[in-house]
């Protein structure tokens, strides 16, 4: 009978052994053995919930004492902003971390901030930096969001159609030379040279950038309606009047409609930032081996040749279980100098950590380089480093874009209804 009992007693010692340590080794003595901590993520886009799960990953092969439960989910765009801002006013339901979209940003920094400052984790490798690329998410120098890249425009192009025109896009320097290819592309191959946005600002932001411009300036004051402006969107329509652009299929080059579009050859070039790469490998897989990445033609002849475009600021809200634990977790995901060279591996994002730009691991091959004709993708990005100038992030800015998205590019662009003149004032008018 003894025996019986001293077997029981061993059976259920070792069964509780099991249940506090999560396996059947043997917790160290005196450790305190912890349940990973869930961390729950929104994001609006696919990729990045990837990005995120790998990370999440290799965070618990490096931190066995501090493992968590990385839960992400993946929102409509519009949906997932609206539904944080609910959250974080209503101070419940909202995700430990999260990503919220350049444009989108401000309206989450007035007020009562609901965002989690984040200088104790960029403090110490801040020097490392692309500084206005943390400063984007930022109010009061209080850093709150973390950067996926730095965004800097570029044209992509076709190389079959250029080719079928006699176009040789390394003599394209201005948007002169941009123009007259465009009329030769179009003669030769019936095809547009490249297609304008009417449903979002990508195709007219960054050229207003370029030389200088934007929506709104340092000091928040809207200057939509500017000379700058007004002449930049004046080419862009003359562009579709002439048959060298047309409208975005879609409205806009995320669309299912213009992923098809492109991916049948349908125009010459388009520009679009760095980040819009990964577009290219994961929904235009036909065109692999024709597309060639260059710097974006000048407006003048020592005029810059890209802007910094577009981003995502993930945050951590105040509503996080364990906030050092997610604020480290981020910083790991984004700010170290691992994250920022799988940022270019994973993602084809231009990091936002200057010192990972000349490290070896940048010119390893991977799904870019296998994609594009470039040899040197990040030598080429590197050759225009000192000409990406970030736009200006403040209150109004959100407001601007809507309008921008709803009835400038609309009226003066696809309708034609207004000139870019009159579409811009009206718009300006009534965000001012």
């Amino acid at each position: 009978m003894k025996k019986v009992l001293l077997f029981m007693v061993l059976v259920l010692s070792m069964t509780c052994m099991v249940f506090a340590t999560g396996s059947s080794e043997p917790a160290p003595a005196g450790a305190a053995v912890l349940a990973p901590t869930e961390i729950n993520y929104w994001t609006y886009q696919d990729l990045h919930l990837q990005y995120f799960e790998k990370m999440a990953g290799k965070w618990n092969e490096q931190n066995p004492n501090r493992q968590i439960k990385f839960v992400g989910e993946v929102l409509p765009y519009e949906d997932m902003h609206t539904k944080l801002l609910v959250s974080l006013q209503a101070g419940t339901g909202a995700p430990d971390i999260v990503d919220i979209e350049i444009g989108k940003y401000p309206n989450f920094l007035k007020g009562d901030i609901q965002l989690a400052p984040l200088n104790d984790v960029i403090d110490p490798v801040r020097d490392k930096f692309i500084t206005a690329r943390l400063d984007i998410y930022s109010k009061n120098g209080t850093n709150y969001g973390m950067p996926f890249h730095v965004g800097a425009e570029v044209m992509y192009y076709n190389m079959d159609i250029l080719n079928a025109a006699g176009v040789d896009p390394y003599a394209i320097k201005t948007w002169d030379d941009y123009m007259k290819a465009g009329l030769q592309v179009r003669a030769k191959t019936g095809k547009p040279m490249t297609t304008v946005e009417v449903t979002e600002q990508w195709s007219f932001w960054p050229l207003i950038a370029m030389q200088g411009s934007d929506f709104v300036d340092k000091d928040g004051n809207v200057i939509l309606d500017n000379a700058i402006n007004i002449k930049t969107l004046q080419m862009l329509k003359d562009m579709i009047n002439s048959g060298v652009a047309i409208p975005t299929p879609g409205g806009f080059q995320h669309s299912e409609e213009y992923y098809g579009f492109m991916n049948d050859g349908g125009a010459a070039s388009v520009w679009m930032p760095m980040w819009y790469m990964g577009r290219f490998t994961d929904y235009m897989t036909d065109l692999k081996g024709k597309m060639l990445i260059l710097p974006m033609p000048r407006f003048t002849a020592n005029g810059d040749r890209s802007a910094g475009m577009g981003g995502t600021g993930t945050s951590v809200t105040m509503q996080a279980k364990d906030l050092q634990l997610a604020k480290d977790f981020l910083m790991f995901a984004k700010g170290s100098k691992e994250a920022n060279i799988l940022l270019w591996k994973d993602l084809g994002f231009d990091p936002p950590r200057w010192d990972v730009w000349d490290d070896p691991a940048m010119n390893e091959p991977n799904k870019f380089t296998e994609f594009f004709i470039n040899d040197d993708i990040f030598g080429m990005l590197l050759d225009i480093k000192d000409e990406i100038h970030s736009v200006n992030i403040k209150e109004k800015l959100p407001g601007v874009l809507d309008r921008v998205k709803s009835s400038v590019m609309i009226q003066a662009l696809q309708q034609q209804t207004k000139t870019p003149a009159q579409a811009l004032k009206e718009a300006a008018d009534l965000s001012r």
